[in-house]
């Protein structure tokens, strides 16, 4: 294995978007060489600013690499920018770690564990924490890996998480991601509809964001989205196409498990609707244009 230093590891990052771009800041910030990779490479330009090396294939960032990073959309587009000839896995060194923090599901965590097998070390690390969190280096991350990875890995997530929680097998990181997730969609489906029954009965909806405050019922996040719908301020933090992604994860994943999931699936048909009225880039608090 190579010998390498928080100053002398290279890490690529593969995705620099809403939070693929904060996470490579971080550790650029941190004094890492980083390299970027973007489909739209317009994406990953203003990281050359800050000493990024741009690469122009998802092979030329991992060329070298001691971490690959990948933070894409869905398990589909990680897997298509780790395949092929210009894919980042055939160019990864043999002892590089890929550490997965996208979002993907049981089911693709599982296909790309497997492509990994056998080639190279793999950590599943999805995140919990919006644009806000990722920007101030303060995720939770929840990571799954060989326990032999855990000291060489966790400066990395030291850069980027307030806090990082090791779990036992590949994958468990991904599952309790879709659990945490799917409280997040019912937090925020249960605020849009609470906010709009307070308005059916001649309330004002800040008066019940006010008393949630103060009560044992109130939760910091839906209050939060509760003022971001009453003030109609959509600035995205967690674009409403992206939670309807993971919500549709969380659906997939409990009927492969026999499981079912009532609220699940009815806030999922609620926001297909916010979506299809335009709102799919705006924050998940557009949930509420449905409501």
């Amino acid at each position: 294995m190579r010998t390498t230093t928080q100053t002398t590891a290279t890490v690529a990052v593969l995705g620099t978007g809403v939070m693929g771009a904060p996470i490579a800041r971080n550790l650029l910030r941190a004094g890492y060489p980083v390299r970027v990779w973007n489909r739209s490479p317009g994406k990953a330009e203003a990281l050359a600013t800050l000493g990024a090396r741009i690469a122009s294939s998802p092979a030329e960032a991992a060329s070298d690499a001691d971490f690959l990073i990948t933070m894409l959309t869905d398990g589909d587009a990680v897997e298509t920018t780790m395949t092929g000839s210009e894919g980042a896995l055939a160019a990864l060194p043999a002892d590089a770690v890929w550490v997965q923090m996208s979002t993907v599901g049981v089911g693709a965590t599982e296909r790309l564990a497997a492509l990994a097998r056998g080639r190279v070390a793999f950590v599943d690390a999805p995140v919990s924490g919006s644009s806000e969190p990722a920007e101030r280096g303060e995720l939770l991350i929840l990571a799954s890996g060989d326990r032999a990875l855990h000291t060489r890995v966790q400066p990395l997530f030291d850069v980027l998480g307030r806090r990082t929680l090791w779990l036992d097998r590949v994958g468990d990181g991904s599952s309790l991601k879709l659990a945490l997730n799917n409280w997040l969609a019912v937090l925020v489906e249960g605020m849009a509809e609470t906010l709009s029954l307070t308005e059916a009965l001649g309330l004002d909806p800040a008066l019940l964001l006010a008393t949630l405050a103060e009560s044992p019922l109130g939760s910091a996040y839906a209050t939060a989205k509760g003022r971001a719908m009453v003030e109609r301020d959509f600035t995205p933090g967690f674009p409403l196409r992206h939670a309807d992604k993971d919500a549709a994860l969380v659906l997939q994943a409990a009927e492969r498990l026999g499981h079912d999931l009532p609220l699940t699936g009815a806030l999922l048909k609620r926001w297909d609707e916010a979506i299809s009225a335009g709102h799919a880039e705006d924050d998940v608090a557009a949930a509420v244009t449905a409501a």
